[in-house]
């Protein structure tokens, strides 16, 4: 069973890498330089929600503090299906930085996710990923996940200068059973 919120890796290279929760000091760091800073009112909204309990937020560092992936998880949510609190829980914005790609990191911060609930009772993880990303799918697919629909993807969200942005990201939704721990 996992009992701490934090884990450590280390790269077939040897560095290592630390995975937490993230502070509100800390969000400036999953804008990677400039690269999403449209999402930080999305991100401040996603930290508000992991103080009522709703969602964690882990953020990736290097041993600079440099975030280099994140994940978010929805804890509860209004559509149960999605996310419970008890047994459904659902995984979003994960990423890792294009240079420490095919590392092993990815691979660890799923890991850590599925064991983080798994630990926790809950019994199924689901998410969405874009039906354009084959990378992710076939990840996804490896790890166990099945294909359970297709969502739509229209949202919308309000960037760094308050102008509102649509998206259309067709996706599919994939699901997978987690071990209990």
């Amino acid at each position: 069973m996992i009992s701490s919120d934090s884990a450590e890796f280390t790269t077939p290279a040897g560095e290592k890498i630390f995975l937490k929760p993230l502070t509100q000091a800390e969000l400036p760091g999953l804008e990677w330089d400039g690269q999403y800073i449209h999402f930080r009112k999305l991100y401040a909204q996603h930290f508000a929600s992991t103080l009522s309990g709703t969602t964690r937020i882990w953020g990736a560092t290097d041993s600079t503090g440099k975030v280099i992936g994140q994940v978010f998880i929805l804890l509860y949510a209004k559509d149960k299906e999605l996310a419970d609190g008890q047994h459904r829980a659902y995984l979003f914005s994960f990423r890792v930085r294009e240079e420490w790609r095919n590392q092993g990191i990815g691979s660890f911060i799923m890991d850590f996710a599925e064991e983080y609930l798994g630990s926790r009772g809950f019994s199924w993880l689901r998410l969405n990923v874009a039906q354009n990303n084959l990378k992710a799918i076939a990840l996804y697919k490896k790890r166990g996940y099945q294909i359970i629909g297709e969502e739509a993807g229209n949202w919308r969200y309000q960037d760094h200068n308050n102008v509102w942005q649509n998206v259309h990201e067709p996706a599919w939704q994939m699901i997978k059973a987690l071990k209990a721990g």
